[in-house]
């Protein structure tokens, strides 16, 4: 169909069309309250699987929440209403959560499931704009999931009401996460076909750098060693005896330490400054493990030994995550202190 409009302001549209939804996502997180905790309860709780359901829209909606779900931790699938009407009911056992979309509440071929998935057993969270609707009455739970307006100009096609189905299903899955403790080997379990599975799953040795390293002696002066860490642009540079056994690091975050506590003395021994016996990664260790440590630490850059304590290289969080390749001048990095 050829464009009859003369509106040239389509940024300007666009633009609006973001604005509402923005919008929607702001009223729709001041309404979670108790509901949320007691669905979210369930699907940790759940020893079944969490069964998604809906039509048209939501539906699709329904579909990615699943699949969010399932690469996460919780075992889910999507159910489709007419087809369960149809016999797949019998996939539905007495230890499942069902979580049922719909933006009215009032989708017929959803609701006429809904009494027979409660006589099986299972716990029914529906998820709609309308706490009065048929949908929230059949269910044990009931999360309300309102937004003030559609972005479409008529009102009628779903996508503020979509995009916030959609962000409650990712509130969902990610506190889902964190209940479970869900974590990077877990990622790579599930994902081994991805990217960031695929680094994951490699030894820490495959990513670090092991030339050109920020390295000093342990008998260097501090100003030989702010020398290196400022040309490694890593934020760290390692410490290491005669026989490269890692004895410490200096890093950014160390320097700032000492001139806030009036200790810069650019002749005394990098050896009494260092931060001695700091966190490191071993050659052969999981790149999973590598990762979770730095996360949990809130480091960006980590030296590696070798069994016996030498230096085999540094691997940055970036090397892990895939993000760009990373050179060693110019710029400034985390430390590992």
């Amino acid at each position: 169909m050829a464009c009859t409009s003369e509106r040239k302001d389509w940024l300007a549209l666009a633009r609006e069309v973001l604005d509402i939804e923005v919008q929607g996502l702001e009223a729709v997180r001041d309404q979670l309250n108790g509901p949320f905790i007691e669905a979210l309860t369930a699907m940790a709780e759940c020893t079944g699987r969490v069964v998604i359901t809906g039509l048209g829209k939501s539906g699709l909606v329904g579909r990615k929440i699943a699949a969010t779900l399932s690469s996460t931790g919780t075992p889910s699938f999507f159910l489709h209403p007419v087809e369960g009407a149809h016999g797949d009911l019998g996939m539905i056992r007495d230890e499942d959560v069902v979580l049922a979309l719909s933006n009215s509440g009032a989708t017929d071929e959803v609701n006429a499931i809904l009494p027979t998935l409660k006589s099986l057993g299972a716990t029914v969270i529906a998820m709609t704009s309308n706490p009065a609707s048929p949908m929230a009455e059949l269910s044990d739970i009931h999360i309300q999931v309102h937004v003030p307006r559609e972005a479409c100009p008529m009102g009628l096609a779903p996508t503020s009401s979509t995009t916030a189905q959609l962000a409650v299903g990712d509130a969902l899955a990610v506190c889902l996460m964190e209940w479970k403790s869900f974590g990077q080997d877990d990622f790579k379990r599930f994902h081994p076909g991805g990217s960031l599975g695929q680094r994951l799953a490699t030894c820490v040795d495959q990513l670090m750098h092991s030339d050109g390293l920020p390295v000093v002696r342990e008998e260097a002066a501090l100003k030989d060693a702010l020398a290196t860490l400022n040309g490694g642009g890593l934020g760290l540079v390692a410490v290491v005896d005669q026989a490269t056994v890692l004895k410490g690091v200096l890093t950014d975050g160390d320097v700032r330490r000492l001139v806030c506590a009036g200790g810069l003395d650019m002749d005394r021994p990098v050896r009494e400054v260092m931060t001695v016996s700091p966190r490191r990664a071993t050659a052969g260790e999981s790149s999973a493990r590598v990762l979770d440590l730095m996360e949990r630490s809130q480091i960006t850059v980590l030296p590696v030994v070798r069994d016996d304590g030498r230096l085999a290289g540094m691997v940055h969080l970036h090397d892990l995550l895939g993000k760009g390749e990373l050179t060693f001048s110019g710029g400034n990095g985390g430390g590992a202190g």
